[in-house]
């Protein structure tokens, strides 16, 4: 009915625009302390100060300039939607699950990250129960941007840990 597909719509919209709300996650951690204690501590409890709830555990992974984290799932395609917005068809992909494990460093420089040698790549296995959020680190020259447009510089990809977040405007 057409009330059936306005729905469908609905819904489908509240997802993609839910990566938002992994945005505002990175971005108050970024800006506020006791957030990012909380963020580390449990990614559940700052999920629901930021009106993100999900369903399952979120675990929130820091990267730092020695370690980058990246995510998969390598039985399905486990990914927390009501904080990263719809997967990208990529990471559903056999490809995609099973080279990120045995080759996380060509497969990051396939989506255009390049790391230093000597950071260390770090592989988390997504499950039905456990998702994980990447933190990526803030990109230098952002200090006088508010939240807002710290935001702005948050990707899905960097929350994946496939991409970086973006340079300051």
């Amino acid at each position: 009915t057409a009330e059936e597909l306005r729905g469908l719509r609905e819904f489908r919209d509240e997802l993609t625009n839910s990566s938002r709300n992994g945005a505002k996650l990175v971005a108050k951690a970024w800006t506020d302390p006791e957030f990012r204690k909380l963020l580390f501590s449990d990614a559940n409890a700052a999920c629901k100060q930021v009106g993100a709830e999900t369903p399952v555990t979120l675990i929130a992974l820091e990267n730092t300039p020695e370690v980058h984290n990246a995510v998969v799932c390598t039985l399905c395609s486990c990914y927390p939607w009501s904080v990263l917005g719809l997967p990208p068809v990529w990471y559903k992909s056999p490809p995609y699950r099973s080279r990120a494990v045995i080759d996380p460093r060509g497969v990051l420089e396939e989506f255009g990250v390049t790391l230093a040698r000597d950071v260390n790549i770090r592989v988390w296995d997504s499950t039905a129960e456990l998702r994980y959020l990447v933190v990526p680190m803030r990109p230098a020259g952002t200090d006088a941007l508010d939240e807002a447009a710290l935001q702005e510089l948050v990707t899905r990809d960097s929350m994946i840990g496939t991409g970086l977040a973006g340079a300051a405007p």
